[in-house]
């Protein structure tokens, strides 16, 4: 198998050629992964943070989703210095950051979040006397119900927050939205037997789990209208437990993924530790493939890009991220297995990643070290 040296730009073409999606035209098939961030004091995002993305987008990254950011209420976030997306303040320095990324000719969305039970009682937290809420208040990590159960009241307020969300983000220019639905996180605990053990509409069997998320992404379509792009960001693994699957074979995949695009989504980031494992047995297809494969959406497909070793090794066994071949992905990407290549570790690791890639510069990238989720370039 070749190395990144010596990928040829015929090989690269298919990665670095322009791609319209609905009315979203991106000059290549590169994303910017979401990363969490707590470079945002008060939920404020300032220069840096144009800085940090607009240097993305002066190196060919087509499209950039944002790190994670806040719905208006008061125990969305897990953690400190997590950009808000409401409040005039936030929304102003947000503002600021889409008109320096469209500057450098890149284009951006935001990605929508709620933590739910990940938020830790007792945490640092902002609002840190508010307690967490989620489908059933039981914690992600250890299965004890630790509050009471959201009600009706507040699962209307978080759907109708996540609209407001979304409209601000057409509201300030930005490119469309991504609503965070993975990791267990606020609405994939709604999807997790785990964690939703309701008895009204909003729980039951996987189909009927995906009503919360449903009447989000309608939600958010109602504000938007029918052209702005919508991408819904969702997983089969959970934060302490990677070997879950919500969905075990292609057809409770496709039942569970049919409701979200009835109700409006228009890409699907799926979201996997390492890109090239297959989903299924018996299949070569990755969660992006299969996804795409059975709704007719186009994908994005995430999960160590350019590295040889996953995100969640690295941090917890201390192992170094070397860069590794495209050549898997490249062929993938000729095969029409996924539309969008998102980019995490590396891309944070260097700015610089996706001209170096495309100009055969490999040698000069990078290595993504340990701590370098906190930079500031």
């Amino acid at each position: 198998m070749k190395s990144n040296e010596k990928l040829t730009n015929n090989d690269l073409e298919v990665l670095y050629q322009p791609v319209s999606i609905g009315n979203l035209t991106l000059a290549n098939r590169i994303v910017m992964a979401p990363m969490t961030r707590g470079f945002s004091p008060n939920g404020i995002p300032g220069a840096d943070v144009a800085g940090y993305y607009r240097r993305r987008a002066e190196n060919e990254v087509g499209l950039i989703i944002t790190e994670g950011t806040l719905i208006n209420h008061p125990a969305a976030a897990e953690g400190l210095g997590r950009p808000n997306f409401h409040g005039e303040a936030a929304l102003n320095g947000w503002s600021r950051v889409v008109e320096s990324v469209h500057k450098a000719g890149g284009k951006i969305i935001p990605q929508l979040w709620h933590v739910g039970m990940a938020r830790q009682i007792n945490g640092e937290n902002p609002n840190p006397a508010i307690l967490p809420i989620g489908p059933s208040g039981i914690d992600v990590a250890t299965g004890e119900k630790v509050t009471e159960a959201m009600t009706l009241a507040e699962i209307d307020q978080i759907i109708k927050a996540f609209g407001q969300a979304a409209s601000d983000a057409k509201r300030l220019g930005f490119d469309g939205i991504e609503l965070h639905g993975a990791h267990g996180y606020l609405i994939d605990q709604f999807f997790w037997e785990k964690t939703n053990q309701r008895q009204d509409k909003y729980g039951g069997d996987l189909i009927a789990r995906t009503r919360f998320a449903s009447e989000i992404i309608k939600a958010c379509r109602q504000v938007v209208g029918p052209d702005f792009p919508i991408v819904f960001r969702y997983s089969q693994w959970k934060m302490g437990n990677y070997t879950t699957k919500l969905a075990k074979t292609p057809d409770q995949l496709s039942a569970f993924l049919k409701p979200l695009v009835a109700a409006g989504v228009d890409i699907f980031h799926c979201s996997t530790r390492r890109y090239w494992e297959p989903e299924f047995e018996g299949a070569l297809l990755n969660l992006a493939g299969w996804t795409k494969k059975l709704t007719g959406k186009p994908t994005i497909t995430v999960g160590s890009v350019g590295l040889d070793n996953n995100f969640i090794d690295f941090f917890t066994e201390g192992k170094g991220a070397k860069t590794a071949s495209l050549i898997p992905l490249i062929e993938r990407l000729q095969n029409k297995e996924f539309d969008l290549v998102a980019v995490g570790r590396a891309l944070l690791a260097d700015p610089a990643w996706a001209t170096k890639i495309h100009q055969n510069r490999a040698d000069e990238l990078i290595p993504f070290e340990l701590g370098a989720e906190k930079t500031l370039s």
